[in-house]
């Protein structure tokens, strides 16, 4: 049935028949205001169909619980909100708050703040044009109503985007939030919700935690540096990284100083001012360790962490954490209270204790000081994540490289090496002459006893053999990464004139025991949300070997060896905990830090004690301050567990050498001993540095055919490198006769100069005589040598022509390059290689002219 045509429904056809039918300026206004319309829903649905109500501010501020666990479930720490008791965000009327901190944080976050209506139209602008250039949302241009508006009014998700969207409605929110508050509201909201990094929310959360003080007790430094805190808290962190944020806080006073707030005066001198840290008492275990979880957690969850409530299991055992502070204590105590009287206070005050597990790279303790909440001590900056100079406790990767059986002529522990005064060059070319501990020297010593007992001059004989970059390299790849960062390093790096942190010490260290891989430091076993699922699950990562396990093994092997040590740290030393263990020390020269890093299998601990100052100690070294710290936590924490021994790896021999020589022994060698070898690289040739001569019993020369049969007599000598043969004059090792036909080494049969010291800058005395001050010079020269002569700047100054074949030089100022000629028994001709060396006139200290008040 067919409808009525009065009952008929218009068809598409007939609207746009009867709209094309209308006038042109009727059909553009309606098709304006279709337009209009579309796009005003769309900008609703966009914009502000699910935009929050600026009524839900007081619920953005409460703040969900996160629990961070030790490894057995025991709870460290419970990051709350001020809602809740025992929360670190107490809020402060804006009167409370110190002018300075007000001024800083405008400063800094939003010099406009008093003039915009709630959105700033020139940074936007710059923002924009930033973000057209970059292609994405690169700057925000956010004000301080801005910030408060996204961070308690927008959910993490919104917040955690970065588009034009979030942006706008930020935008549209900050203009809402301005016209429902004062601008002094909205101050006193950004100031007591931001977050300030360390687990403080709040300028008064920020002053407890940083500064151990309130809010209202800030100075203009403290304001200054707690306002540049709040771009990037982990960044800017001033308890792991004073330097970057003490150039944040510069950054903050100039600032103050451009927009008027203070004078070019006051700015430089709260830059000088020497901020004391501290933090007042909360509940919490293993603090140092819980905030550097908290950082982790904030780089790989963000805001997430404070704002929705996370269940977090960590590596540490809450046991072994608090048997370190207790050991640390009463270390500590015990050096500065002596019970020797014959021993003085230490004054050292600090120390920080890392323990790790060198197969996994799991931190089971970490103990940044030995009281967070010492403001006297600097206790709340975590020294185990410190820069600091680790003395003599990279020695053990200095010889590692040299061990590398992929080298040419890789060394052993065996090699001989000469512990006695030595002249380097530097990369400066400046003359460096490193000495051992107490000044002593030891001569020829086999490398296994040279780093066992630490000798300072060996190490820098092998570091230059092996190359300053080659050892770096190798440190680096094990996890010292801030070596490679520095281009300032030259030999001395190898008795520690370079900067590392104790958590990568300990982590480089596990090297040697897991058979040569690199294993990085783990803070985190599992991450779930308050619904408890799992966003986190730590599993073993993929490893990569840096040394080969034969080298880490001979290291282990030289490092627990208490015979060879004996030299340097005396028999059963704080060294020897009564199971197989390797251990490695470090002081420096002055007493400022000194070192431990020890070793099991299965666990690697590393010790610092020093002053957070900077302060030197009173003579304590590696073995009194830091290793009775290793001794005790390592007995303890090991207590009841299986004794295990280092496992040999495949490839590995044992040789019987000479004891003095490290060469195959011979009957002259009076003292042999077993040593370990990587496979190939066993010495082949006899020792030569014991040998037999035949001399006169009645003239004690060497016999020749006038001497009688019954007088000629068989002596062994040790025969010394030129090098080494003014120590022997000294210890009584008597040389062979003169005339004594030696078997040479490679570098006895090549005439060398070995004094001066080249690049030496010698300088006149104006008290003793000018004649008086004169230059010993000698060479090193084969034995059948004749005579020498030495020249001078092209001149020649004269000839020798009897051993030790030395002279005599008076200084003369200038720079000066000496070169030595000698003439063999033969006739043969040798000239050694130059020398530089400078001598400068007398030049009396300037006076110093002081202000007067």
């Amino acid at each position: 049935m067919r409808p009525s045509s009065g009952n008929r429904i218009p068809t598409m056809t007939s609207f746009i028949t009867r709209f094309k039918a209308l006038p042109r300026r009727r059909r553009l206004g309606l098709t304006a205001a279709a337009l209009a319309l579309a796009f005003g829903l769309f900008l609703y649905f966009w914009l502000f169909a699910d935009l929050p109500s600026i009524d839900r501010l007081q619920a953005g501020m409460a703040l969900p619980s996160t629990r961070i666990y030790d490894r057995r479930g025991r709870l460290l720490y419970e990051i709350i909100s001020d809602t809740e008791t025992g929360g670190r965000n107490t809020a402060l009327p804006l009167h409370e708050i110190p002018q300075h901190c007000i001024n800083a944080t405008i400063s800094v976050e939003d010099a406009n703040f008093y003039s915009h209506p709630g959105v700033d139209v020139v940074g936007v602008t710059r923002a924009l044009w930033l973000n057209l250039r970059g292609g994405e949302v690169l700057a925000g241009g956010s004000t301080i109503t801005q910030q408060v508006a996204r961070n308690l009014l927008l959910d993490p998700q919104q917040r955690a985007e970065r588009s034009v969207r979030r942006k706008l409605r930020e935008m549209i929110l900050a203009v809402q939030l301005q016209n429902a508050y004062s601008k002094d509201d909205v101050l006193a909201l950004y100031l007591n919700q931001s977050y300030y990094g360390n687990l403080a929310y709040g300028i008064e959360g920020a002053a407890q935690a940083y500064f151990g003080k309130g809010a209202p007790d800030l100075s203009l430094a403290e304001c200054a540096l707690l306002a540049g805190l709040l771009q990037a808290p982990a960044v800017y962190d001033p308890l792991t990284n004073l330097e970057a944020a003490q150039q944040r806080q510069v950054v903050v006073l100039d600032l103050m100083a451009g927009s008027g707030y203070i004078t070019e005066l006051q700015a430089e001198q709260a830059k000088s001012e020497e901020l004391q840290f501290a933090a007042s008492p909360f509940p919490i275990e293993a603090p140092h360790f819980v905030m550097a979880v908290i950082k982790q957690l904030e780089r790989d969850y963000g805001e997430a962490l404070f704002r929705d409530g996370l269940e977090v299991t960590t590596t540490v055992d809450l046991d072994w954490q608090r048997a370190a502070q207790a050991v640390v204590q009463r270390q500590l105590f015990l050096l500065n209270h002596p019970v020797n009287p014959g021993r003085v206070p230490a004054d050292a005050n600090n120390a920080a204790l890392v323990s790790i597990d060198p197969h996994t790279g799991q931190v089971l303790a970490m103990l940044g000081s030995p009281n967070y909440f010492d403001e006297a001590i600097d206790g709340a900056v975590n020294a185990a994540l410190a820069l600091r100079q680790p003395g003599s406790a990279l020695k053990p990767f200095t010889y590692a490289a040299a061990f590398d059986p992929s080298r040419s002529q890789p060394w052993t522990p065996a090699t001989m090496l000469l512990d006695v005064s030595t002249p380097f060059v530097t990369r400066r070319l400046q003359s460096y002459a490193p000495a051992n501990f107490a000044l002593v020297e030891h001569g020829p010593v086999l490398a296994r006893e040279a780093l066992a007992s630490s000798f300072n001059i060996p190490a820098v004989v092998t570091l230059e053999h092996v190359g300053i970059g080659t050892m770096v390299n190798l440190a680096a790849n094990a996890g010292l990464a801030t070596l490679a960062n520095n281009a300032d390093i030259d030999l001395a790096v190898t008795l520690g004139g370079g900067e590392v942190r104790l958590l990568d010490l300990a982590q480089a260290y596990s090297v040697f025991p897991n058979g040569g891989y690199r294993v990085d430091p783990v803070f985190i076993l599992r991450v779930a949300d308050h619904a408890g699922s799992v966003l986190y699950q730590w599993q073993p990562p993929q490893t990569m070997r840096v040394m080969d396990e034969r080298v880490a093994y001979l290291i282990t092997d030289i490092l627990s060896d208490d015979n060879a040590r004996i030299a340097g740290f005396g028999r059963n030393s704080a060294l020897n905990i009564g199971r197989p263990a390797a251990a490695k020390t470090g002081t420096t020269t002055d007493y400022r830090d000194n070192w431990i890093v020890g070793y099991t299998p299965n666990l690697v601990t590393g010790v610092w004690v020093g002053n957070a100052d900077n302060r030197p100690m009173v003579n304590v070294t590696g073995v009194s301050g830091a290793a009775p710290i290793w001794n005790a936590f390592m007995r303890e924490v090991l207590l009841g567990q299986p004794r295990l021994a280092f496992s040999e790896p495949p490839g590995i021999v044992r040789l019987e050498v000479c004891a003095a020589s490290g060469l195959l022994p011979t009957p002259e060698c009076p003292h042999t001993r077993s040593e370990v070898f990587i496979e190939g690289t066993t010495p082949t040739e006899p020792d030569d540095m014991f040998q037999t001569f035949m001399l006169d019993r009645t003239t004690g020369r060497l016999a020749d055919d006038s001497t009688p049969p019954d007088q000629r007599v068989e002596r062994v000598y040790q025969v010394l490198p030129q090098e080494a043969r003014d120590w022997g004059l000294r210890n009584g090792i008597v040389q062979p006769p003169l005339g004594a036909v030696v078997r040479l080494t490679e570098d006895d049969s090549v005439l060398r100069l070995l004094e001066p010291d080249p690049y030496t800058v010698f300088q006149l005395s104006p008290i003793l005589p000018f004649d008086s001050q004169r230059l010993r010079l000698i060479v090193g020269a084969p034995p059948a040598t004749r005579e020498v002569t030495y020249e001078m700047d092209g001149q020649m100054l004269g000839t020798v022509d009897a051993a030790p074949f030395d002279m005599w030089w008076a200084l003369q100022p200038g720079d000066h390059e000496l070169v030595a000629h000698a003439v063999l028994a033969d006739g043969t001709r040798q000239t050694s290689e130059s020398i530089l060396f400078s001598v400068t006139t007398y030049a009396p200290p300037q006076s110093r002219t002081e202000d007067t008040p």
